[in-house]
């Protein structure tokens, strides 16, 4: 035991000595990763303290020195809420409608742009896909109501033109307060939104491939769908799975800043989300205990699908993974 705890200490000096060593050696660059470790301790790790409000009844006005603690009571009172069931189920629906809809797009538009041959245009088109990403949910919001109100927007005079014209009978409505329209335009305005910003790491994978495969390829007579099938995609395999393991973590992120923008409360059925329901009972109705338990119930269960997911990822590729 003595020599076990003697062979540990020694490993931990040494490995405090190359630290120390290495810190020296690249002192300017371990200088640099310091923003980013106080960013994670101060807003990341420091605030996991505030976890102990879900297990408490507690008052904003006595604060942390007197809360009588609850448990899990919290929990059992949360989810027996109907509002938090149906938030829970919109947040799966959505999210699963973007990761199906909104995943395979940056792929699809990386390998699009990368056949453009002119430098200048496959710039200008990159630049212009990109640019919806800087966009505020707000501001595209205003473009929406500007399209879609019944009033003047431009979609219902552009139909109730061809109604005109043509004598037909397309109904006009408000996609934006309408609960079988929201849901496509939510979907459809997050791909406009995002998909081109997610071009940006496919199309460095794109590049970093040996060009001398496609070479081969066409030698071999191979067409551009089958250097596509063969070459691409499987060199953007281990990139695929590492993003899709990011995504599927945070799959509990349907998106407050677009759905809290974008609905109302003609649609709140279908478009509340478990991040819209804590700002609602957090800071409306100030339950900051169910609004903590709601916030680590979704935590664990995204904590829950990235290990999972990485576990499988590493099964079918071992090469693949973040851990």
């Amino acid at each position: 035991m003595v020599k076990q705890r003697d062979l540990r200490n020694a490993s931990g000096r040494g490995y405090l000595s190359k630290l120390a060593r290495d810190i020296r050696m690249d002192f300017l660059l371990y200088v640099m990763l310091l923003p980013g470790i106080i960013y994670f301790v101060v807003f990341k790790y420091a605030p996991m303290y505030g976890i102990i409000i879900g297990f408490s009844d507690y008052n904003i006005v006595s604060g942390f020195s007197d809360m009588p603690w609850v448990g899990f009571g919290i929990f059992e009172d949360l989810f027996t809420k109907a509002a938090f069931q149906r938030a829970f189920i919109n947040n799966i629906k959505i999210s699963f409608l973007k990761i199906l809809w909104g995943f395979p797009m940056p792929i699809i538009l990386s390998i699009l742009i990368n056949e453009v041959k002119n430098l200048f245009y496959k710039k200008f088109v990159q630049t212009t896909v990109i640019l919806p990403h800087f966009i505020s949910w707000f501001v595209i919001y205003g473009m929406l109501y500007a399209l879609c109100n019944l009033s003047t927007g431009a979609i219902p005079e552009i139909l109730k033109s061809i109604n005109a014209a043509f004598g037909t009978d397309i109904e006009v409505v408000n996609y934006l307060a309408q609960k079988e329209t929201f849901m496509t335009v939510l979907i459809l305005s997050y791909l406009w939104q995002s998909s081109g910003y997610g071009t940006i790491v496919y199309l460095a994978a794109i590049t970093g491939i040996d060009q001398q495969l496609y070479e081969a390829a066409m030698i071999d007579g191979a067409g551009k769908m089958r250097q596509l099938w063969h070459i691409t995609l499987p060199s953007l395999r281990s990139t695929i799975i590492t993003l899709l393991i990011f995504r599927v973590g945070s799959i509990m992120n349907a998106g407050f800043d677009q759905i809290f923008a974008l609905s109302n409360s003609l649609v709140i059925s279908i478009a509340d989300i478990i991040d819209t329901y804590v700002y609602r009972i957090g800071m409306e109705e100030a339950k900051f205990s169910l609004a903590t338990a709601a916030g680590l119930f979704k935590s664990l269960i995204g904590l829950v699908l990235v290990l999972g997911t990485n576990w499988i990822a590493k099964k079918v590729d071992p090469d693949s993974g973040i851990m």
